[in-house]
């Protein structure tokens, strides 16, 4: 069972951690969930990593973790946030680092604000379904005209959210949103626990996290600070149904990032974690093997599509 805790950031904000697996594992694993979610779309990848050292927790303002102030809600601050939570719950060792979506962005923002420690600390990268060119690649799965229309009058809307405090009245509507959500989240397969899991995160985040990340999510440009990352064993998932992040944006992460390459889930969405848990969990344990210098599950990296990639697994 994982053991629960709080991580106590310097401006009194708790966030709630779970930590599994063997405490003398040589390398822990860090989980890091997307925007308006929380730890628990990890569940598959804690169970399946039940003989690695695995933290997840739920960053400030999402989840069980305490509310921000709106003037910390940027990335800037997560990433600050991801270093004391490395310095609590793994102070020694390496760490290999995953991040899907807004916790993909974090990394990045660790990295570029505490270089010093992200090379001597982190053995590995999986970033999954994220950008490091905010909203550059974004179109909602419309034309993109119609695309940039929607992302002006969401901009505003953010905004609106943003100064509406910590109410969360919309979890009185989540079956109502439940389409929506499923359409813009998921590809081709979505099975109603995965759903009911995402669900239950978007409901925990305060309207004061739904807004105020917004304006930092968009504007985030790490290519720089990803071609800086030599040398540390890295792969990158997304789906080609992905609405938020597309192909495009893995493919600009790769190909700023020393030796890696996207991989494309054919049929996936943006939620691979719960839409594609084997291939994700074999990606971490690649990762984690060869972050300890131990020999990768499968040779060769790129473009797979899904059903590549379970042969090769």
């Amino acid at each position: 069972m994982p053991e629960r805790s709080e991580v106590t950031l310097p401006d009194g904000v708790r966030l709630q951690v779970e930590t599994s697996g063997p405490a003398d594992a040589p390398v822990t694993v860090i989980l890091l969930h997307g925007w308006c979610l929380d730890r628990h779309i990890w569940h598959h990848q804690v169970k399946a990593l039940g003989d690695v050292r695995v933290v997840a927790y739920d960053a400030r303002g999402h989840g069980r973790s305490d509310a921000t102030l709106l003037k910390a809600a940027t990335l800037p601050q997560l990433g600050a946030d991801l270093a004391e939570v490395i310095r609590a719950t793994a102070p020694t060792g390496p760490v290999v680092l995953v991040g899907h979506s807004l916790g993909g962005m974090t990394i990045m923002e660790y990295a570029a604000d505490h270089p010093k420690e992200f090379a001597e600390r982190v053995a590995g990268l999986v970033l999954v379904s994220t950008t490091a060119e905010g909203h550059t690649h974004t179109r909602y799965g419309m034309p993109a005209q119609l695309a940039t229309l929607f992302r002006y009058y969401e901009t505003i809307g953010a905004g609106v959210l943003a100064r509406c405090g910590t109410w969360r009245p919309h979890r009185m509507m989540t079956p109502v949103l439940r389409p929506t959500v499923r359409w813009l989240l998921f590809g081709d397969d979505c099975d109603d626990t995965s759903l009911t899991v995402t669900m239950r995160g978007v409901g925990r985040a305060s309207l004061r996290s739904i807004g105020g990340f917004r304006p930092s999510i968009g504007a985030q440009q790490r290519l720089e600070t990803l071609a800086a990352w030599t040398g540390v064993p890295a792969a990158v998932l997304v789906g080609d149904r992905d609405r938020l992040t597309p192909p495009a944006c893995a493919e600009s992460i790769a190909g700023a990032l020393p030796g890696a390459e996207a991989t494309v889930l054919a049929g996936g969405g943006h939620m691979l974690m719960l839409e594609r848990p084997e291939e994700v969990t074999t990606t971490i344990r690649d990762v984690v093997r060869r972050a300890a210098g131990a020999t990768p599950i499968r040779q060769g990296r790129g473009r797979r599509a899904a059903e590549g990639f379970d042969e090769a697994a």
